[in-house]
């Protein structure tokens, strides 16, 4: 018997029969890129940036006119880390499409082709290079540069978590990075975060490098009429079904988050048998097993919070979007100690990225961190 796919992907390459909507998202990245414009995509972390961008570099009025590259950055803390993902990834992306381009890339970026190692098989130099390879990142960055522009194709740069460089310890990093990429004349650049605050300030704040450098597109939750509709016809085109009550109630639980809400039915479809509609029971356990997998994960988090912090963010996961937190009513219900400590508490959350803040509404970035928090306090 042939096993049926789940159609619910939650990690690796999306096809498109098994993507939902993001129509007019998809349309305005290719059509921005191909335009000659660079684009910012602001986002809470998991909603579909890395999916949509993907998404759009196999869409053939990219995939065949461009070179297409995605460097996740959330993890670097110096230029020297940047400048390192970005060589690697690129290097990389090419090798297996144009060996040309790979040596090409080798004979440009001077400053470490000598740190390079050669596979004995195909003699083909390999990306083996290490972090202290690279001793002047700010040389081997502008080599990176210049070989973008002398590439046979024009390129397609996606930084994601692009904010993280506001963070390194070296002085000038936006205007350093803005200087290569204004004077970029083949490659576009997509910039990708899920901080918004810190994304908003880089990109509209006439303070700043990347100042109306590029168009800006705000990735919300996927309507849940839309969802709804994806979701019943891929469990119909398999002989499942399930209610669209079952498919509202996973939206609100995670307020239309995209990557849990995959999750949920992906546990959700794999539970139900053919032939079977999928209930709420189902439902139910897959969101408790997701949960209790990310018990250690979750209590490693909060450990790391002092406890000023840590009442905070209670308060705020218990009202779910929490409205007027200096206010007495806020600090009487969750029986915190003052509007200072709130205010301060905050402010740290906001910078350490636990909790987002729209328009003076708080929230708990992670919603299953939010549900696990409520589990433990009884509030679940």
């Amino acid at each position: 018997m042939t096993k049926v796919k789940n159609p619910f992907i939650v990690t690796g390459k999306i096809e498109p029969e098994y993507f939902c909507d993001r129509i007019k998202e998809s349309e305005r990245l290719i059509k921005s890129i191909t335009n000659g414009n660079n684009l910012v995509i602001i986002s809470p972390r998991r909603m579909g940036k890395t999916g949509l961008i993907r998404f759009c570099y196999d869409n053939p009025v990219i995939a065949d006119e461009y070179y297409t590259f995605f460097v996740d950055i959330l993890h670097t803390s110096s230029l020297r880390e940047f400048t390192f993902v970005l060589g690697q990834e690129i290097y990389n992306t090419l090798l297996p499409r144009s060996q040309k381009m790979a040596l090409a890339f080798l004979q440009t970026v001077k400053s470490i082709c000598g740190k390079f190692a050669f596979d004995l098989v195909s003699g083909m130099p390999s990306f083996n290079i290490e972090l202290g390879d690279i001793e002047r990142p700010e040389y081997t960055l502008e080599e990176i540069f210049k070989y973008l522009n002398t590439a046979d194709k024009p390129c397609i740069v996606a930084i994601d978590e692009f904010q993280q460089i506001a963070k390194y310890p070296e002085k000038n990093i936006e205007a350093l990075l803005r200087t290569h990429i204004q004077k970029s004349t083949n490659s576009h650049f997509l910039f990708a975060g899920s901080e918004r605050h810190m994304m908003q300030e880089m990109f509209t704040s006439a303070a700043r490098p990347f100042y109306n450098s590029s168009d800006i597109l705000e990735l919300n939750a996927i309507p849940c009429e839309i969802y709804t509709q994806f979701v019943i016809s891929q469990f119909d085109k398999r002989n499942k079904s399930i209610e669209a009550k079952e498919i509202e109630y996973v939206y609100a639980l995670f307020k239309g988050h995209t990557y849990y809400i995959q999750r949920t039915f992906n546990e959700a479809f794999a539970d139900t048998l053919e032939g079977e509609a999928c209930s709420k029971e189902i439902i139910d356990r897959a969101v408790k097993t997701m949960i209790d997998s990310n018990d250690t994960i979750f209590r490693e988090i909060l450990s790391n919070i002092p406890e000023s912090q840590k009442a905070v963010l209670y308060a705020i996961a218990k009202d779910g979007e929490a409205t007027q937190i200096s206010s007495a009513d806020f600090i009487k219900r969750h029986r915190l100690k003052s509007a200072s400590s709130v205010q301060s508490a905050i402010k740290k959350l906001l910078d350490r990225d636990i909790i987002t803040d729209v328009n003076k509404v708080y929230m708990v970035n992670d919603k299953l961190f939010a549900m696990w928090i409520n589990k433990i306090n009884g509030n679940l």
